[in-house]
């Protein structure tokens, strides 16, 4: 994706959404699955407002497909370019 289009496809983000969705597109190529925890420990925020802000993504054109996955400890969520 185009530095150009990366822009676009985030323009209508806010900043905690931009941070996950930043974080997630960093990291995908390395790990597919991701627990809210420990997205949330990553970036300083809560699992709470990691899941609260992952709906603008899964439903945003971002260039990644974002599933819910699983609750077990958690929300997992299932990333892939």
């Amino acid at each position: 994706m185009s530095a150009t289009a990366t822009a676009t496809a985030t323009t209508n983000l806010n900043e905690k959404q931009d941070r996950i969705l930043r974080y997630l597109r960093a990291n995908a190529d390395e790990q597919t699955y991701f627990k809210s925890r420990l997205i949330a420990e990553e970036l300083g925020l809560s699992a709470k407002e990691v899941g609260a802000n992952m709906r603008a993504i899964l439903e945003g054109d971002v260039g990644l497909t974002v599933e819910k996955w699983g609750y077990s400890s958690g929300t997992t969520w299932k990333v892939t370019r």
